[in-house]
């Protein structure tokens, strides 16, 4: 079906091979998979997705509705349209009638993106696209130009001339212009998707380097974030089809597709044709389409036309055995013999990206279409976009001009304005082979049916039939949606309106969206010093607030559990060592710091001395727990403020918002110290000797260095910050040091503890050993409803400050309320079964009663201990502390597991084991 003389963008002095549902055909540089099969005679290419039906090629570009395939090869790409992938050697594909799928492991082409600024961005790289890019170039703009085909030109077909000259050499030439000035930046085979607010514009450029021989490794889709001054619609018009019976068969398409396909690619599609038209425009594609060797039949039901059927209409199509259509059915029952049916209906303007930013449409009555209805700041419509269909109109509002009267050539821009409003679709039968929405299989019938149920709105005629929501957002199916809605309710499509179109314009695939933030990018892997001997150790990572932290470090032949147990028993009797470098730690200076931090926890900091530490808690202006750590005084104007690891971040910015807008006075300044100090926490009974092993000129007693202080010293001319710190319950200090020194610093510890046995432990360990003691984790044994009265915690509240965030929330009388939930332990009667995090509370009972069950609270943390030699729990009760020596029922799998309240403190609520034995030093 290639003709001889047509075709001005595709090289016939190379051939390409390509495969189609396992069949394979020839083509040329240039085409694109749908022209090619169309060239090869394959007119079915798709099944749709609910009724199965054969489709074919609709139309020429990103408006058609059917043609959506799988590519295999090069790269695996589910639901792509045929019309728009440009044909490459070795190509393979397969239509869909569905999902596709997607790659089975990564994709070797990479995704990125671009900014770029300038003072005008011209959508559309037709005729009037053209003049207005030159024109404000011209006046000195930076201008960016975007086009989603492969050259510029728009719908131009080459018969054209433009004062005097051949459209093609029009466009050359001022292109070649654009191209000289270094303003100006063309950006061809890119798709703008979105237009928001304050002249941003999303744009995704496919490349085309990924398609070199041989392939490159290069980026595959960009995604362009543009910022303009003055945004220019350009974009063009779609054809609008007519609805008839079985309008959904393989060769019935859209005529000014047709007559694209023809001069773009030299492809005839088909030999015997049929045109049903209301619209002038059709009769430029019949006459091309016959001159190129078809036999063309027109069909219009105007009073005054040229159509070799007049005042008659296409009302359905007859298919042959593959499904194709073979014959058109007249409202006289005549049936006309074609291979394709041509649809020309008029033209709906693209006013997609105008309706992005909240643009109206208005209807036009003398064109039968919607059009932009209301001048935007900062944003112009031109050409066909804004309803202008000649040329000369077009070329006019390029320049800027109130459109000129006709004077040169053809029609270039979309088509001549039609002789009457719309013609829909045909009033007979029941509509349910009539489709409005053919990716949808959506019939008249169903909008028909939404209509019978109440439905007058048009954006819930959308929802209930799905007309406009597959990939083709409503290009062909929309408007006419729309005019079939307003006819049966029997208002005025005008009064009707239209949905409402939303970005994107075309399908855009997450991974372009997402560029070059996957995996590791997308969420950054933040890690500590000694990453690499964790990984050297066999640790099992977890993500913890974007850090790679080591949950457990498996022996040979361990589970988690089991290594999790053996860690435990090392920390309570002998020696254990963990990374803990990943708390945040936010240096706190100035005169004011003191008064700062008062106002900033529950309790007081100004008190405390340098060289000791205060465990404190932060709450929410609703009193409830938002973070919890250790304050050190460094000095009298200085302290450095613990906070969890997910909290670092947060608990930063908390500090910036109350000092810089509620209390900029005070003297204070805030800095992240996370990453600058690794820190390590060394565990249990033996940690006092290995400690003083490594620093033996201090003395580490209890009476020279007790509970809740800390000292600055050195270890080999390494600076080396000693403090006693416990998160165990345990005899522990925390030694911290510069990430320089971090690594020498961790295996001195570890070669001088070997004697001791010591034994590294990950976080799953220390979350066991802090809930043996009744140590919350804030965010996993809190949920933003917990005060520190509910974690038992009334102690950490000051009665002599006068305020501090949150205080005043404490006296809600919901504050008060003994039924709030409470932190309390849990015995499973079964100490070997573990309870699910999350499981919800209820009374004692032998069956639950019907829903809705009164939950009483849930479990927060769960774990098996080696210290009290069973399972344990912690969890939030609703009067959870009155109900201390009750047992409850937890559903687990379908059984109630009876469970006995306990206090949150498990393992020795005496705090006998904090101090350790008496020391030697």
């Amino acid at each position: 079906m290639r003709i001889d003389g047509y075709g001005r963008v595709i090289d016939r002095t190379r051939t390409l091979t390509f495969t189609f549902d396992g069949q394979e055909y020839t083509g040329h540089p240039g085409d694109t998979l749908a022209s090619a099969l169309l060239a090869n005679g394959v007119h079915r290419v798709a099944t749709s997705v609910k009724l199965g039906r054969p489709r074919g090629i609709t139309a020429a570009w990103s408006e058609d509705p059917t043609g959506l395939v799988q590519v295999e090869e090069p790269f695996p790409e589910p639901m792509l349209l045929a019309t728009t992938i440009e044909l490459v050697d070795g190509l393979v594909a397969r239509g869909l009638g569905g999902r596709g799928r997607l790659a089975e492991v990564p994709d070797t082409a990479r995704y990125d993106r671009r900014y770029t600024h300038c003072e005008t961005l011209v959508i559309g790289a037709g005729p009037a696209g053209l003049l207005a890019a030159r024109t404000a170039a011209r006046r000195g703009d930076r201008v960016v130009l975007v086009d989603d085909r492969p050259a510029a030109g728009g719908s131009l077909l080459g018969t054209e001339r433009i004062c005097g000259r051949s459209a093609y050499e029009f466009v050359a030439d001022t292109v070649a212009e654009l191209r000289a000035n270094p303003d100006v930046r063309i950006l061809p085979r890119t798709t703008a998707f979105g237009q928001y607010d304050d002249g941003f514009v999303l744009a995704l450029e496919r490349r085309t380097d990924h398609l070199a021989e041989p392939p490159r490794n290069v980026s595959r889709q960009r995604v362009w974030r543009i910022r303009a001054a003055e945004v220019v619609v350009a974009t063009g018009a779609h054809e609008r089809p007519i609805v008839i019976e079985d309008n959904d068969r393989p060769g019935v398409m859209m005529a000014a597709s047709a007559r694209d396909l023809l001069h773009r690619y030299g492809v005839l599609v088909g030999r015997e044709i049929v045109v049903f038209t209301t619209d002038d425009a059709a009769y430029g594609a019949a006459a091309d389409l016959e001159a190129a060797g078809a036999r063309v039949t027109v069909v219009d039901p105007r009073p005054v036309s040229r159509s070799d059927h007049p005042h008659s209409r296409v009302v359905g199509t007859r298919a042959d055995a593959s499904g194709q259509v073979c014959a058109a059915v007249l409202d006289t029952d005549e049936e006309l013999p074609c291979d394709t049916l041509l649809l020309s209906g008029g033209w709906n303007p693209t006013a997609h990206l105008f309706s992005h930013v909240r643009g109206a449409l208005r209807y036009d009555a003398e064109l039968g279409a919607f059009r932009p209805g209301e001048p935007l700041d900062g944003v112009t419509v031109v050409g066909a976009a804004n309803g202008t269909f000649d040329l000369a109109g077009c070329l006019a509002e390029g320049k800027g001009e109130t459109p000129a009267a006709p004077t040169v050539g053809s029609a270039g821009c979309a088509s001549p304005r039609p002789r009457t409003g719309m013609v829909l679709w045909r009033t007979e039968g029941d509509g349910a082979r009539q489709f409005v929405d053919l990716q949808r299989d959506s019939t008249v019938a169903d909008i028909a049916r939404a209509v019978g149920a109440g439905i007058r709105s048009v954006e819930h005629v959308k929802r209930y039939t799905t007309i406009g929501t597959a990939h083709d957002q409503g290009k062909t199916s929309g408007v006419i949606a729309s005019g079939i809605t307003a006819e049966l309710l029997g208002v005025p499509v005008e009064s009707l309106g239209t949905t409402t179109f939303r970005p994107p314009y075309t399908p855009v695939a997450f991974a372009a969206l997402a560029g070059r933030d996957r995996g590791r990018l997308f969420d950054p892997e933040r890690t500590t010093a000694l990453h690499g001997w964790h990984v050297e150790a066999g640790a099992v990572f977890e993500d913890v607030g974007q850090w790679k932290r080591p949950r457990y470090y498996p022996q040979p032949g361990e589970d988690m559990e089991a290594a999790v147990l053996r860690e435990c028993a090392a920390a309570r009797t002998g020696v254990g060592i963990l990374d803990g470098s990943t708390l945040g730690k936010i240096d706190v200076q100035g005169p004011d710091a003191g008064i700062f931090l008062d106002r900033i926890y529950t309790n007081m900091m100004s008190s405390l001395k340098p060289g000791r530490v205060r465990y404190g808690v932060m709450c929410g202006l609703d009193g409830m727990v938002i973070d919890d750590g250790t304050v050190l005084r460094i000095a009298d104007d200085r302290f450095l403020v613990m906070t969890t690891t997910g909290g670092a971040a947060p608990i930063l910015d908390h500090l910036e918002e109350w000092l810089q807008t509620e209390w900029p006075e005070l003297r204070v300044s805030l800095t992240s110290v996370t990453e600058q100090w690794a820190t390590f926490p060394v565990v249990g009974p033996r940690s006092r000797d290995v400690v003083g092993a490594l620093a033996p000129h201090v003395d580490v007693s209890n009476e020279a260095f007790p509970f809740m202080s800390w000292l600055d010293t050195e270890v080999d001319g390494v600076p080396v910050r000693l403090a006693r710190i416990s998160f165990s319950g345990e005899l522990a200090w925390e030694v911290s040091v510069d990430g320089w020194h971090a690594a020498a610093v961790w295996r001195r510890l570890l070669d001088l503890s070997a004697p001791y046995g010591i034994t590294p432990y990950g976080t799953e360990t220390m979350h066991v050993l802090r809930a043996e003691k009744g140590y919350p984790i804030i965010g996993q044994d809190t949920d933003g409803t917990v005060t520190p009265q509910d974690l038992g915690m009334d102690w950490v509240v000051s009665k002599k400050k006068p305020d501090f965030v949150g205080r005043r929330s404490f006296a809600r009388p919901a504050n008060a309320d003994p039924l709030r939930k409470q932190l309390v332990g849990l015995l499973p009667v079964d100490p070997d079964l573990k309870l699910p995090e999350g499981s919800q509370i209820v009374e004692l009972t032998d069956a639950l009663p019907p829903p809705p069950v009164p939950m009483l609270g849930h479990v927060t943390s769960s774990y098996r201990s080696a210290a009290l030699g069973r399972t344990f729990a912690l969890a939030l009760v609703k009067g959870g502390h009155a109900r201390i020596g009750e047992r409850l029922t937890v559903p687990v799998d379908g059984a109630l597991v009876p469970v006995e309240v306990t206090g949150s403190v498990l393992f020795d609520p005496e705090g006998s084991r904090r101090d350790g034995e008496p020391s030697v030093h």
